[in-house]
């Protein structure tokens, strides 16, 4: 029901629409004043309805991104192949030619970046005796964000029997006053083997950008068979950058990246890796089998040309196209 309060000497007519749009009723209000004496004013329109309780709201209500990937792969007497694919929202999966004997993906966020409010998912398994490498189409963003909404992605990888994955992701650019939460969870066999990178750039230097406020939470979680093997987590919030010049955090870097090898082999690499590191990069066997590798520069550019050559070596391979352009 509809109740107009108006003032004796004025015609209130309203005049009603309604669209659905993505599930929101917008309500499209439009009042017809007719007045017998102009020194009179209209005191008060009040509008009750049950069909729309948030109209006065409407105006804050964003839309948001939301994207989300599902993949898994099997061996077959060709090599790899895809079991299942899902894909729905701003996220697409796409399949270039491989370079290497299993199947490259490369993960694309059609909406250009992630703000405040944003949904990311991807669930990923490779199953035994199969190689999988994943990617991205190029740096991920992490933009402002509007007071009290936080962008979220939540990544899980599965590996099984000999199973390898390769996650390589092309860094995050994080944006002043980004508010932006991520989570990656691996479950693996001990016979598979995982090769995980996780780049971060904080702002754009070279467009003369420091980043100043930001909400940042980074969480990573390795399990093999069953057990915690590795968990790492990140925090970042207030003034970035003062926090990032601290002597023992990292000492005023632009960019930082880890770099997680793990594998029945990977003691063999130790060596490999280290003439590859610079000043303030540092490489170790955290655990049995696990290369942890902690690269720090002053910007992107700085710490790709870095990454590239440690990846390439871990990989026994080349990279993914989408890491040279």
């Amino acid at each position: 029901m509809i109740n107009i309060c108006y003032d004796r000497l004025f015609v209130v007519q309203p005049v009603f629409s309604e669209v659905h749009s993505g599930g929101v009723h917008w309500l499209l209000v439009s009042a017809l004043f007719y007045h017998n004496l102009a020194a009179n004013i209209l005191k008060e329109i009040v509008i009750h309805t049950q069909m729309f309780p948030n109209f006065f709201n409407i105006a804050s209500v964003q839309p948001r991104a939301r994207g989300s990937v599902k993949l898994s792969v099997k061996a077959t007497d060709f090599g790899t192949g895809i079991r299942n694919l899902r894909q729905s929202g701003s996220s697409k999966a796409v399949f270039p030619r491989s370079r290497t004997k299993g199947i490259e993906t490369v993960l694309v966020n059609t909406a250009g970046g992630v703000t405040g409010g944003d949904t990311f998912e991807a669930d990923i398994c490779a199953e035994s005796k199969t190689r999988l490498s994943v990617t991205t189409q190029a740096a991920e963003r992490a933009y402002c964000a509007q007071c009290g909404e936080i962008a979220m992605i939540n990544n899980r990888l599965e590996l099984r029997g000999s199973a390898r994955l390769d996650w390589l992701p092309q860094e995050t650019i994080l944006f002043n006053n980004c508010a932006f939460e991520r989570s990656l969870r691996v479950a693996m066999d001990a016979q598979s083997t995982l090769l995980l990178v996780e780049a971060l750039v904080f702002g754009r230097t070279a467009m003369g950008e420091a980043l100043g406020q930001c909400h940042f939470k980074d969480r990573i979680e390795i399990f093999r068979d069953g057990s915690p093997l590795f968990v790492d987590s990140i925090m970042l919030n207030g003034d970035a950058t003062t926090h990032l010049a601290c002597p023992n955090i990292a000492g005023g870097a632009g960019a930082m990246a880890s770099v997680i090898y793990v594998s029945p082999d990977a003691d063999t690499y130790l060596s490999q890796v280290r003439p590859l590191l610079t000043v303030t990069s540092g490489a170790s066997m955290i655990r049995d089998q696990l290369l942890y590798i902690r690269v720090l520069a002053s910007d992107g550019f700085e710490l790709k040309q870095t990454l590239m050559p440690i990846l390439e070596c871990l990989n026994n391979s080349s990279l993914p196209r989408s890491w040279m352009l």
